[in-house]
């Protein structure tokens, strides 16, 4: 019987670990630029070598660009006469669920039937609510009155008369509504001209008043009901990259230096933090390699966002239906970095552009239908199908709604893709669109 003698065993074997390092860096991709500041400033605290060096506040006239339209057009919502004429559904069937909701009186219903058919994609009512108090023979108070009603359905801002009058139902909502608010709401023409002291006299504060009230109006969001179907509607929050136009027809993607604080790190220790009696050779290093973490995931970002511009110019320009298919994947090949990456810094990040407020994920999307761009009509993308989708159900006749082996029949007519009548079914809850007996609709009139 032999004994069996322990012996020594020399082996090669790979394994990946995450360090700290590597675990911060993963978790700045990740991060949107609120959570961003967030993290810097815990850092910042703890670290005596990390100064952070808070963002230049946007000055009057520095707008988003998702408000270049409405401050040029006053009472409209600054879309095209086609966007215009008719609602997405998503948006209809939100405020008619809410409006049954309310269990209006039966003489009120018809007069709310009647705001929501003048309601605009942007939120906005798209006539005056005395003319239209005028076609229904009902007196402008009673109107006036379902109107107040109305305008408390979520998101705030909805049923406004105008951008003044939505900006004001938004800050109330959030209850920033004073005197000198409604008196800046009231001469936005002075406030995007950059009139600082002439509305600080009509306020009666100072010029520091108008700047902070001022950065509350920028965060709030002028077109409320654009891009209801989204679920996530990335306006609530400052965006992580800007998008504007260029004169070739191409877009300038930048990052959004106004909601970024910048990182220093010094050398000397910062003498108002605790424990920075001397200089900490590893929280050196260890701030050292945060600036440059913190480098690299903008300039990933930026490499990024700028890709999906370059692909996706025709829906910065025209909207969701433009959006053609793409794929993390080839975006990654064009940048050069792994498709892990790319799907760690698109998450929960944001791109502003005139159309609206963009999630990056979300503008990625499969392609359906024929897969070789040469022929006459190549793929389409799912979003885009759900977007052309939403539009031929909203110019339906309401009496008669089409179900969706008929809608599956008009999609094809119009875009060439033949979807199951399955697919339809889940495109459309996909965009909060009832079936065809919920949508069902009868025109009446107040007794």
């Amino acid at each position: 019987m032999t004994q069996q003698r322990p012996r020594i065993v020399i082996a090669q074997q790979q394994r990946l670990a995450l360090n700290t390092s590597l675990q911060a860096s993963i978790r700045l991709l990740r991060s949107d630029t609120a959570g961003l500041t967030r993290y810097l400033e815990e850092q910042a605290a703890e670290n005596p070598h990390i100064r952070l060096i808070p963002p230049e506040p946007p000055g009057p006239g520095d707008w988003l660009p998702r408000w270049s339209g409405v401050l040029a057009v006053g009472s409209r919502s600054g879309m095209p006469d086609d966007a215009v004429a008719s609602a997405q559904p998503s948006l209809i069937a939100h405020v008619l669920g809410a409006i049954d909701a309310m269990n209006l009186p039966a003489k009120d219903q018809g007069i709310a039937l009647a705001l929501v058919e003048a309601l605009e994609p942007s939120g906005w009512l798209g006539r005056p609510p005395a003319e239209i108090a005028k076609s229904l023979n009902q007196p402008p108070k009673r109107v006036e009155e379902v109107l107040s009603r109305l305008q408390t359905i979520d998101p705030p801002g909805l049923f406004a008369r105008n951008l003044a009058d939505c900006l004001s139902l938004q800050a109330k909502d959030q209850g920033k509504l004073d005197k000198e608010m409604a008196v800046l709401l009231n001469h936005l023409d002075l406030l995007a001209s950059g009139d600082t002291d002439r509305l600080a006299k009509l306020c009666g504060c100072d010029v520091a008043g108008v700047l902070q009230r001022f950065r509350t109006i920028r965060t709030l969001n002028p077109k409320p009901g654009a891009d209801f179907a989204s679920a996530d509607p990335a306006h609530l929050r400052e965006p992580d990259l800007i998008a504007q136009p260029m004169a070739d027809g191409g877009w300038e993607v930048a990052l959004n230096r106004s909601a970024l604080p910048a990182l220093e790190v010094r050398a000397s220790p910062d003498l108002d933090k605790p424990r920075s009696a001397a200089a900490d050779p590893k929280a050196l290093t260890a701030a050292k390699a945060l600036r440059y973490m913190l480098q690299a995931r903008n300039d990933t970002l930026l490499q990024v966002g700028r890709e999906i511009a370059a692909r996706q110019f025709a829906a910065l320009s025209e909207g969701r239906g433009a959006l053609r298919p793409m794929t993390m994947a080839e975006v990654a090949e064009a940048v050069g970095v792994h498709v892990s990456t790319v799907s760690r810094v698109v998450a929960g990040t944001s791109m502003d552009s005139p159309r609206g407020t963009w999630w990056l994920r979300r503008m990625f999307s499969g392609g359906r239908g024929n897969t070789d761009p040469s022929q006459p009509r190549p793929a389409v993308a799912a979003a885009a199908l759900r977007q052309r989708l939403a539009q031929i159900i909203g110019a339906e006749n309401p009496a008669k709604p089409l179900t969706d082996k008929a809608l599956a029949a008009a999609l094809a007519d119009a875009t060439g893709v033949q979807l199951a009548r399955r697919t339809v079914a889940q495109y459309r809850e996909a965009e909060g669109i009832p079936a065809a007996p919920g949508r069902k609709r009868r025109s009446f009139r107040p007794v």
